[in-house]
């Protein structure tokens, strides 16, 4: 199965559309994984991260898998994209303003200012009405300040007025980030004005993007000054680019969106790449094997040298049933894209289906070699642990498993498996230091856990017996 959904662990999982579930924010259900659309979200932001003085190894960039129109920065140099943004990008230029835009929060301190902004406008008092607070910070001045009422109306309004001054300042950043990697700073006004109409409605009506970036017209129209200034304002995307976010927005289309939905907006009349690829996906979404493969292989006679294409005719072949056969396109999609964790990960589950030990072996070697450049993914040390039980290595898969817990959250669990598969692995080995850690920082966090529970006792009311 393509798909790693919340609290299953599925049987195959091909680089093309993974979900995971993870630690998000309360709106945030999972996250996407692809080695494509990754691949492509990465050339768009790698140098507006370089133009804002930022180091693109120490951002990290993540898919959210939610069709609404959203964007965000947390602490830590972590953009989220809500995959709804790029559906309704409609060139990569409007894209990659938004997350100049992002970039542009980080770059200039939002997120720690934002945090002392708000304790010094607020205090306590304001911090604990959650419903007024919420409603000013999304630019709800008047609905915040009637919650709160009273005094609190003034430091509510002080907030909202720190963060539209934030919105502005990230506008100007992201124009003048464009302007350095010579693009256009149009497409954010583009996008602003695709949704300009968001100013005027209530707060409960607007996408989630601009209730947490409050839109003005003040706003677009310094940005457009500001755009107008650049030698690049007219600069189109280039063919390739725009390409590629087709064919991202076609595969998002194709996993996410149900097959019907798919065919309308793709018909049989339309033989591009982007509308073959999304009907590829539809049809396997459909058990339609037979023109699920024909779609794809068409792809893949244009263009041979695709590891993506082959990488998509695995997952439908492995879904079918016809396992051993997967292998084949795995194994090419990886010849072509040798430094990929997925595509490692996807060859890595069709081998291990085989139960033939030499190609387990080799399922290993590769998750162990995927998990160099992603220690935490779960799903790979899932797969490891299942590859180490068909060989017998009991103790290496309690090791495993202790790691996938671990990459969860799953204290508890973790150290459970830790311990027991120090019982058996050979004493101060790589494998033996590591469970050690892992019980250690666990006993740390539980105890954590037991102290802020004890410090939440439920009140008690002695009553008097007559």
């Amino acid at each position: 199965m393509s798909l790693f959904i919340p609290k299953t662990v599925s049987a195959f999982c091909a680089a093309a559309i993974i979900i995971f579930a993870q630690a998000l924010p309360a709106h945030a259900q999972s996250l996407l994984r692809d080695t494509e659309i990754e691949e492509t979200l990465n050339d768009y932001t790698d140098p507006i991260l370089r133009a804002a003085d930022l180091n693109p190894s120490n951002v990290d960039l993540y898919l959210v898998n939610d069709p609404s129109l959203n964007a965000f920065v947390t602490r830590g140099q972590n953009i989220f994209l809500h995959s709804g943004i790029i559906l309704q990008a409609n060139t990569p230029n409007q894209l990659k303003g938004v997350i100049a835009h992002e970039a542009g929060h980080i770059a200039g301190g939002h997120i720690v200012r934002s945090d002392y902004g708000n304790r010094s406008a607020y205090g306590a008092t304001l911090i604990a009405a959650g419903i007024g607070l919420a409603a000013i910070l999304a630019g709800e001045a008047s609905a915040g300040a009637l919650i709160l009422g009273g005094s609190q109306q003034f430091g509510a309004i002080e907030a909202l007025a720190y963060s539209r001054v934030n919105e502005s300042a990230a506008d100007q950043y992201a124009a003048q980030y464009m302007e350095r990697t010579q693009q256009s700073g149009q497409g954010l006004i583009d996008f602003f004005d695709k949704f300009r109409a968001q100013e005027v409605l209530s707060q409960a009506r607007r996408f989630p993007y601009f209730r947490g970036h409050p839109l003005s017209s003040d706003r677009i129209d310094a940005l457009r000054e500001k755009v107008a200034e650049s030698d690049h304002t007219y600069k189109k995307d280039s063919e390739d680019h725009q390409h590629r976010l087709n064919m991202a927005k076609a595969k998002l289309r194709g996993f996410l969106e149900g097959p019907q939905v798919v065919f309308s907006k793709y018909p049989p009349s339309d033989t591009s790449k982007p509308a073959r690829y999304a009907r590829s996906v539809a049809h396997y979404k459909a058990a339609d094997l037979r023109n699920a493969i024909r779609e794809i292989d068409s792809l893949i006679e244009d263009e041979p040298n695709n590891p993506y294409f082959y990488e998509l005719k695995a997952q439908i072949l492995y879904e079918s049933g016809q396992r051993e056969k997967a292998i084949e396109p795995a194994t090419r999609a990886l010849d072509l894209k040798p430094d990929a964790p997925l595509l490692k990960l996807a060859l890595a589950q069709s081998l291990l289906e085989t139960g033939k030990t030499e190609q387990v072996q080799e399922s290993i070697d590769l998750l162990k070699s995927g998990l160099l450049t992603e220690g935490q993914n779960s799903l790979m040390w899932y797969t490891l642990s299942r590859a180490y039980g068909d060989l017998g290595q009991d103790a290496l898969a309690k090791y495993a498993t202790a790691e996938q817990a671990y990459a969860i959250g799953d204290i508890q669990r973790a150290r459970s498996f830790a311990q027991r598969a120090q019982e058996d692995l050979p004493r101060n080995g790589p494998q033996w230091r590591r469970a050690s850690d892992i019980i250690v920082i666990s006993d740390t966090e539980l105890a954590k856990s037991r102290s802020k529970r004890s410090r939440r006792k439920p009140l008690t009311f002695q009553t008097t017996q007559r």
